[in-house]
């Protein structure tokens, strides 16, 4: 089993910045602001790894410019090459793909999670979908790296697959819990086992953007 997942939500935007849904055909990258998020994350994951931190043997990112970007600037900092993993895309939006996010949540009345068994345009997955496509994926890809230490560049709803699938919440509590996703949040867990052999995941951090808080010299 690997040993720790790490996931990244990518740096901030220009989608974002908008209030746009940035599907595949819109997303157009990071802003100034989101490539340096991206430098501070860097940064501090060289730190932790240079002061005796575990090093990561894998870094994946999700297929959208956004998170390719991310990744991009993390690979190099950490001596990894980037694996482009289309498993981690995010949500299929259909024809919400390029609206404004207010509009379209006016007329669904509500996020996508709100009503998790709609769909909330022509050709968008449904909430539930969309965690059991993501769930099943982010499975297997540990299966793959048995023991070891992998980090995602990814989207906010890939950390909140990741909640549902390693501390066992089922699908139908998705309307009613929620998971921070600032942008360079890390997300960690850890499979740790007990003396009896007992194993399970821990959540050890959610959501941590302290990278991005100027410290006092």
């Amino acid at each position: 089993m690997t040993a720790r997942l790490v996931v990244a939500r990518h740096a901030e935007a220009r989608c974002n910045v908008e209030g746009r849904v940035g599907g595949p055909r819109t997303c157009t990258g990071l802003t100034d602001a989101g490539r340096g998020q991206a430098a501070l994350l860097a940064a501090r994951l060289a730190a932790e790894h240079r002061d005796g931190g575990p090093a990561f043997h894998a870094l994946y990112a999700g297929p959208r410019r956004r998170v390719q970007e991310t990744g991009g600037i993390l690979a190099p900092a950490l001596g990894l090459p980037l694996t482009v993993d289309q498993g981690l895309e995010g949500p299929v939006h259909g024809e919400a793909d390029g609206r404004l996010w207010r509009e379209v949540e006016d007329a669904f009345r509500g996020a996508p999670h709100t009503h998790p068994d709609r769909s909330y345009a022509p050709g968008a997955e449904t909430w539930h979908a969309y965690l059991a496509r993501a769930t099943a994926h982010l499975a297997g890809l540990l299966r793959q790296h048995p023991g070891r230490n992998v980090l995602l560049t990814a989207h906010g709803e890939t950390v909140h697959a990741a909640c549902h699938l390693l501390l066992r919440i089922p699908f139908g509590a998705s309307g009613a819990v929620g998971f921070g996703t600032g942008h360079t949040g890390l997300t960690r867990f850890e499979h740790r086992r007990d003396r009896y052999g007992n194993g399970r995941w821990v959540l050890t951090a959610l959501d941590d953007t302290s990278h991005l808080v100027p410290h006092p010299h």
